[in-house]
């Protein structure tokens, strides 16, 4: 689920200008601008190459398992570095890290562009997700401090977060449009006047004062370790075999290297990830809420995205319209949830919001490639409500339940948490779609592939909604 949530980093989540002595932009709008373009073009960068995959798959041959690759590269990588970009961001000036993510994020997207073959866009892709998980907190960063007013500050924060949202509706269509009209190239390259853009308006706001913020490196290495061992088992194994070698090997890293991130995580002096919040009930519930909730939402746009254009016959352009209601009801639940959680209750609307989507996942199962177009429609309207209705609430929920100097830190996780539930939820329906038989095209599409993910999803945010309703505490 795309809604935004304050970003790692305690300059990002937790800390005031006045606190840091940051200096005030010479135009705070400039801030604002350049923070929102950061954030909508990364938010974009998802949900316009899911649109392009079939293409991608056409010119670079690289299968699903490939598809897989070019989406969760990119995200694991944004999941992973998400946990320490908050630090850099504290010790490096919100400013200059801004400048260093856009910088790396544009060239990776140049990298992209001209990528020759399928594992050249992938290594491109990983890089772009490393760039982005340095933008994502370093741009609110950058808003918080160029506003001194409290309420100017909500206002640009809350257009951050909207503008987000927006994002989700723009990408689908660009996706299509560019791939049709110029070739999916074009919407990587699309990234390049954009970066400059950022650039130069960054240029006129001023700098940002460091803080000192210790990285912890074993722990940063080994969650990307972790993370990337998970997805590449989980990804291969629908095509090499549960049992096979690679796939035996990357589960043992994933496990190895995910007891070498508890181990430096409790012998580090400052930890990125404190051990002690994930023993807090209500955090724990959260980041299991948030990693479910991006599940559902994730899987199903790369489940739609390839059903579309592979199963329908559809257009690039008519795939990526049809997904502009859905991100409609997101944009607009993100308003309405606020309101309901202060008259119902955060719980009651956590709860609901998830149930919600829950319904979503098994009312797509029937889904066939004769299934009318505007069923379609209908049946992704709980889609768009579910998660966009849980997760203001969530974050708002896990924000009160941890100390205010763990705020930031808190955040961070919630979004590596979600990042990571979006990556594992691609890579599991990749597999079961390319391996659960009844294969549809050359591209051995699965119907029932695509049924049992659905039912899996579904059947976790089942449980999330229960842990949810008898662990948070009432409002």
């Amino acid at each position: 689920m795309p809604t935004a949530v304050l970003a790692s980093g305690t300059t990002g989540a937790g800390a005031r200008p006045a606190e840091t002595g940051a200096r005030p932009t010479r135009s705070p709008h400039l801030a604002l601008v350049a923070g929102l373009l950061g954030f909508a073009v990364i938010t974009i960068d998802v949900t316009a190459v899911n649109i392009a995959l079939p293409d991608i798959r056409d010119t670079l041959h690289g299968g699903m398992a490939g598809l897989q690759w070019v989406v969760d590269a990119y995200t694991l990588m944004f999941a992973a570095l998400m946990l320490s970009a908050g630090a850099l961001a504290d010790r490096a000036g919100a400013r200059r890290a801004y400048v260093w993510g856009v910088g790396l994020f544009t060239v990776a997207s140049l990298a992209c562009a001209l990528a020759p073959g399928i594992g050249a866009l992938i290594a491109a892709r990983a890089v772009q997700g490393a760039g982005a998980a340095v933008v994502m907190p370093a741009s609110l960063a950058l808003i918080r401090q160029a506003y001194d007013d409290p309420r100017r500050r909500a206002r640009a924060i809350a257009l951050w977060t909207v503008g987000g949202s927006a994002s989700v509706a723009v990408g689908p269509v660009l996706g299509g449009v560019l791939t049709e009209t110029a070739g999916w190239r074009s919407v990587f390259l699309l990234n390049l006047p954009v970066g400059a853009v950022i650039l130069a308006l960054l240029a006129r706001v001023a700098r940002s004062p460091r803080r000192p913020a210790p990285l912890d490196l074993a722990g940063q290495v080994t969650a990307v370790l972790a993370l990337a061992g998970l997805a590449f088992a989980v990804i291969e194994g629908g095509h090499l075999g549960w049992g096979s070698a690679p796939v035996l090997t990357a589960f043992a890293v994933a496990v190895a290297a995910g007891f070498a991130f508890h181990r430096a995580e409790k012998r580090h002096p400052a930890p990125m990830v404190p051990l002690g919040l994930l023993r807090q009930r209500p955090v724990a519930v959260a980041l299991a809420v948030g990693f479910a909730v991006n599940a559902g939402f994730y899987g199903v746009t790369f489940l739609l995205g390839l059903y579309y254009q592979q199963l329908r016959g559809m257009s690039g352009v008519g795939a990526g319209l049809m997904f502009v209601p859905l991100a409609a009801f997101i944009t607009g639940t993100n308003l309405v949830s606020p309101r309901a959680a202060e008259r119902l209750g955060r719980r009651t609307v956590i709860v609901l919001g998830q149930a919600i989507l829950a319904l979503a996942m098994f009312a797509l199962v029937p889904l066939s490639a004769d299934t009318p177009l505007w069923l379609v429609l209908v049946l992704l309207v709980p889609t768009g409500l579910g998660g966009a209705f849980a997760v203001p609430a969530l974050t708002a929920q896990l924000l009160d339940s941890v100390p205010a100097e763990r705020a930031g830190t808190a955040s961070g996780l919630l979004n590596s948490l979600r990042q990571t539930g979006g990556a594992m939820s691609v890579a599991l329906f990749g597999a079961l779609l390319a391996g659960g038989g009844g294969g549809v095209g050359a591209s051995g599409f699965s119907l029932s592939g695509m049924h049992t993910g659905l039912v899996i999803t579904g059947a976790t945010l089942c449980a999330t909604t229960a842990l949810a309703a008898w662990l948070l505490p009432r409002d």
